[in-house]
This record gives structure tokens, C-alpha cells and sequence, in this order.
């Protein structure tokens, strides 16, 4: 039943488009434009470098703190920033620095008092990336993780959308979220099919306030 309905609904004309932060999209493209003027080796290095101070903002709490912070001084910022791509950039024989490109992205974050917006630019950078590649991820969250063959079967129903067929590479990514209480919510490009026990609640109270 599950796979019916998002049958419906990839091929359906009225698949609800995500809200995006214009202002981090606008980050997203200079950083993807100024890297690719270089080389696609070196957007490869850029799109490299932000993944990991994505995930490095989201494993440590103070480095989150600092980036959502707005009331900062201009050096508390550049210490804070400094910690970022050292922790970043890792240790060893792996440690590699970061690029002119990416510092130059979080400079004007940071001088612009933009850097609370830092994990929509990068999800705005990974997806122009994916785009240049063919690539395409599709998300699929859910209450619980799904079984094998119900991924299996969300992927054929997936390949029937016209985005993914334009694709050359289908990846499907599979995220818990007991919030969901049940069903799915679907999210490829700039589009999203919330297919949600939760989605359908709030629907349903929505309509017995207005009746009220």
C-alpha cells in the first residue's frame, strides 16, 4: 500500500517542493561556481572539506554552539573558525588543509553574520555537485528502518519518476525518524513526499480546528 501511494504520487504533477533558505542557496552557489572555476578536482576537495565540517559541527556540541551564535566578536568568530578547520581538517598522515575556497566561503559567512545558515549551504553545495555528476540522492525517512525488500521496492517505484531516470546514478539513503509515527517521508532534489502517519494527523487536526 505503501509503494501504491508513492506510485501516485511520483507521478503525480503536485509533489510538494522543499522549502530552501534562498540566502544559504545564494552561499551555495558562489562556493560551487568558485571551485569549479578551478578544477573538478578541486570542487571534489571542496564538497570533501565541507562534508567533514558538516559532520564535525554535528559531533561536537561546541562547535555547534559557535556556528549558531550571532553575538560573537569578529575575533571569536576567527578563533572559532580556526577550531573548525582544525578539527576539520583531521591528523596525521591524513590531515589535509583547507582549501583557499572553502575558507573564503566561511569568511564572508562569518563577516556576514551568515554562519547559523552553514548546514543548508553545504546541503545546497552537495546537491549542485550531485547535480554536475548526474547523480541523484533520494531520502527516505522514516519511523523505523525499513526492511529490505520495502527499500528494494521503494527504488523500482523510484526509477519510474522522470527526474530519476534523467539521472545517470540512483542513490537511496535510508533515515529514522520515530517522530514520523509511521509511513514515509521522501526527499530527491528540491522535492519532497510526505507520506507520514504524523503528516496526516496534523492534517486531521487542522480540519477538526476549522469545524470547530
Amino acid at each position: 500500500m505503501l509503494c501504491s501511494a508513492l506510485r501516485s504520487s511520483v507521478v503525480s504533477a503536485g509533489i510538494g517542493r522543499r522549502a530552501a533558505s534562498s540566502i544559504a542557496l545564494k552561499y551555495s552557489n558562489a562556493a560551487y561556481s568558485a571551485a569549479l572555476a578551478k578544477s573538478p578536482q578541486v570542487l571534489s576537495k571542496v564538497q570533501t572539506e565541507l562534508n567533514a565540517i558538516s559532520n564535525t559541527i554535528k559531533e561536537t556540541p561546541e562547535l555547534n554552539a559557535f556556528v549558531t551564535n550571532p553575538t560573537l566578536s569578529a575575533n571569536d568568530r576567527s578563533a572559532g573558525l580556526a577550531t573548525l578547520y582544525s578539527r576539520a581538517e583531521g591528523t596525521g598522515a591524513k590531515k589535509e588543509p583547507i582549501s583557499d575556497v572553502t575558507k573564503n566561503l566561511f569568511a564572508i559567512l562569518s563577516e556576514n553574520g551568515r554562519l547559523g545558515e552553514t548546514q543548508g549551504v553545504i546541503e545546497g553545495f552537495n546537491e549542485l555537485v550531485a547535480k554536475y555528476k548526474g547523480e541523484l540522492t533520494v531520502t527516505v525517512t522514516s519511523a523505523s528502518p525499513l526492511p529490505r525488500d520495502i527499500s528494494s521496492r521503494l527504488e523500482t517505484v523510484l526509477k519510474q519518476s522522470s527526474a530519476v531516470q534523467q539521472a545517470k546514478s540512483l542513490k537511496v539513503t535510508n533515515k529514522v525518524n520515530p517522530a514520523l509515527l509511521g509511513g514515509i517521508v521522501v526527499d530527491f532534489g528540491d522535492k519532497t513526499i510526505d507520506l507520514s502517519v504524523s503528516s496526516r494527523v496534523n492534517k486531521l487536526n487542522n480540519l477538526l480546528q476549522q469545524s470547530v
